[in-house]
């Protein structure tokens, strides 16, 4: 029988197993994230408050005429609005006395036909221009002009006691203002009935609203008119609104023509 001897010298070797993470590791993981998501959205709302209290100065910046550059003018600057004109006040109360009329033609249109798309039409240009009266009332009022009163038979028209100055009746402005019917094309739309009111209306309304746009350009032709950023608004849109009725009755004063001839 063979003894092995014992030998002391042998190295004990300490082996370490790896543990596998436990429920207590991701919590220290969850943790550990949202801290650090918390760090940056700190970080980020800092910068972003910084910038917030230290605006960029503001630039002011104008244009130049055509092939010039433009300027770059000082924080100060401050724009001012070009003073209005005595051609922007007389456009204003002229064209209330204009609309007024529009109005009264209007007006006929539910006892004197039935024609379907004729009174559509006339509901139409009656909501429009009466709201645009009473636009062009605040617009005067609001700069201490005048406001003219209406013409006669048209109740409601006018403020009493607010005449323009230098004519003593509306008849006298009627005269100044282009596409106007005269008392005698009015008194011949009153008179008449159904379709032969149809075309007195349309042909009327055509040469009243021909009328307006010469007012328009009348306005804008004349230098330093229209330069009032509502004024100027509301001839543009006018324009573009009547010009637009236009062609529609142009095109119903042709159907009827057409028709009666069949």
């Amino acid at each position: 029988m063979t003894i092995f001897p014992f030998t002391p010298n042998w190295r004990q070797v300490a082996v370490r197993r790896k543990r596998a993470p436990g429920p207590g590791s991701a919590r220290v993981l969850v943790v550990c994230a949202f801290l650090a998501a918390s760090v940056s959205a700190i970080f980020f709302a800092s910068a972003a408050c910084a910038q917030q209290t230290s605006p960029a100065p503001s630039v002011v910046v104008q244009p130049g005429p055509p092939g010039a550059p433009s300027k770059t003018l000082p924080p100060s600057t401050r724009a001012t609005l070009p003073p209005r004109s005595n051609a922007d006040v007389e456009f204003m109360q002229g064209m209330i006395l204009h609309h007024a009329q529009a109005v009264e033609m209007t007006a006929m249109i539910q006892s004197h036909t039935q024609n379907k798309d004729l009174r559509s039409l006339g509901a139409r240009i009656s909501s429009s221009q009466s709201d645009e009266i009473k636009f062009m009332k605040r617009w005067l009022a609001a700069r201490g002009e005048s406001v003219p009163k209406a013409m006669p038979n048209m109740p409601g028209m006018g403020m009493p006691g607010m005449d323009m100055p230098g004519m003593d009746t509306a008849h006298d402005t009627m005269a100044l203002m282009p596409g106007m019917l005269t008392p005698a094309q009015m008194e011949a739309l009153r008179k008449a009935k159904s379709s032969e009111f149809d075309r007195l209306f349309l042909v009327g309304m055509i040469q009243h609203h021909n009328g307006a746009l010469t007012m328009v350009k009348d306005l804008f032709d004349t230098a330093g008119a229209g330069q009032d950023a509502e004024l100027f608004n509301f001839a543009t849109d006018a324009d573009n609104s009547q010009r637009a009725e236009i062609k529609i009755m142009e095109a119903m004063l042709k159907k009827q023509t057409l028709e009666e001839k069949r």
